[in-house]
């Protein structure tokens, strides 16, 4: 639906629609395997301990941490599959996602003649018809202005025609019969040929209205790599930064007050008889201007090679953090499902969801922060994972003590009064 003002009247196949809706579903399934986990892991241990069997296994002499330990090993095997996924499928996807769109946003609507209207949609021509047989596709009256040499101005005119694409789309081909072709040069005026013709074909270039689909390569952004490549680019970033970075410190060390080799410094200028100040002053301020530009070239350059390596480092970062969201949810995920005492997918999904946009808030503006140099990229991507940790690790000691059971009954409080008695138990969360 986001793509759709840009899809619709382009003629496209129905192929490179399910191609692109398959390449954009590739970062939605980067989003939707830690949330998944969670949901999981909230209907495992909610069902469990609904029908009392996390009761049963404590009896048993089975702890929490036992109950977790199978989840936790799954989890990280996914976390394990959904970092090769980011590596290595993900950055292709994206990668073709871009080149098809890009493909598609070049191909011009099918072209379309209106009676009466001329249409330009073909480069160089100018096309004019009368009136279209829609049941027949056969043109009346038309009238076509080729300009195709500049040197020469040709007029066709014909009672009818008919306009057709060749079978590998590339050509647009107009068929016309019992017309003339009216020529003239620019150059000069006193030439004049008038050409009559029972069929004539005119080929034109119709690229502009087929579907051509690049092949792979081109320049990759940060979101079409891999780990290894952005580590390369982010170190080669860090080197030209570094050069950067000395020219500025250089040319700001020769007018710093406390420098020794300050050239304005008294102790350092020359008793020399002056005999003009006004081409005195004029090089000094030269100088100082030619000087001020250095410095703000080197110190914009250093800026923006740190902003690209700040870039690159929160795509390799994001590409750990999100497979290790799958461990933390089971942190997050079992104890809930312990406390809450109910495994439907409502509530699971419900609460999922509360903490899913937390860490996603997080996300999105740890990016945002770390691109702008504001936060370094580690804490903008990890700051989720480590705040939800420590409030996973909580909750499972809480929930080994027995310390907190969670319940829903105060939403009783919101149903009205006649149709309490008609909701189903099972819809109210017992403790």
């Amino acid at each position: 639906m986001k793509f759709a003002d840009r899809l619709v009247g382009k003629g496209l196949d129905a192929w490179v629609i399910i191609k692109l809706i398959t390449f954009n579903l590739a970062w939605m399934v980067v989003l939707v395997v830690p949330m998944a986990t969670l949901v999981a892991t909230l209907m495992a241990f909610g069902n469990m301990s609904q029908n009392n069997e996390v009761t049963i296994m404590k009896s048993s002499g089975s702890s929490l941490y036992r109950m977790m330990l199978a989840p936790f090993l799954a989890s990280i095997v996914v976390g394990y599959l959904l970092f090769v996924f980011n590596d290595d499928v993900l950055p292709d996807a994206n990668h073709h996602a871009k080149l098809l769109m890009e493909d598609i946003s070049r191909q011009k609507p099918t072209l379309s003649l209106e009676p009466g209207v001329f249409s330009q949609e073909v480069a160089n021509y100018a096309i004019l018809v009368k009136g279209i047989d829609k049941n027949t596709n056969l043109l009346e009256d038309v009238v076509i202005y080729d300009y195709t040499d500049p040197a020469q101005v040709n007029i066709v005119t014909a009672h009818k025609g008919k306009i057709y694409f060749s079978k590998d789309q590339s050509k647009l081909i107009m068929d016309l019969w019992n017309g003339e072709i009216h020529q003239s040069s620019v150059n000069q005026g006193n030439l004049y040929r008038k050409l009559l013709f029972n069929k004539h074909r005119i080929t034109m270039n119709g690229d502009q209205f087929s579907f051509q689909q690049s092949g792979p390569g081109g320049a990759r952004g940060d979101r079409e790599l891999g780990t290894k490549a952005m580590y390369v680019i982010a170190d080669s970033l860090n080197k030209i930064r570094d050069v950067s970075h000395n020219s500025l410190q250089k040319e700001s060390s020769k007018y710093l007050l406390l420098n020794n080799n300050n050239p304005f410094a008294s102790a350092q200028m020359p008793m020399v008889k002056i005999h003009n100040l006004d081409i005195v002053y004029n090089r000094t301020i030269e100088k100082i201007r030619t000087s001020k530009n250095i410095v703000l070239s080197s110190f914009r350059s250093e800026e923006s090679i740190q902003d690209q390596v700040n870039s690159y480092m929160v795509e390799i970062h994001k590409k750990y953090a999100l497979p290790v969201a799958c461990i933390v949810f089971i942190l997050i995920g079992a104890p809930l499902g312990v406390m809450v005492r109910k495994g439907g997918f409502g509530v699971a999904a419900s609460i999922s969801l509360f903490f899913f946009v937390i860490y996603w808030a997080f996300l999105i503006g740890g990016e945002k922060l770390a691109d702008r140099n504001l936060i370094t990229p580690f804490w903008g991507m990890w700051s989720a994972n480590i705040l939800l940790s420590i409030a996973g690790i909580i909750l499972t000691t809480k929930t080994i003590q027995e310390t907190i059971i969670l319940n829903f009954n105060f939403l009783k409080k919101l149903i009205p009064k006649q149709w309490r008695n008609l909701t189903p138990d099972n819809d109210i969360v017992q403790p």
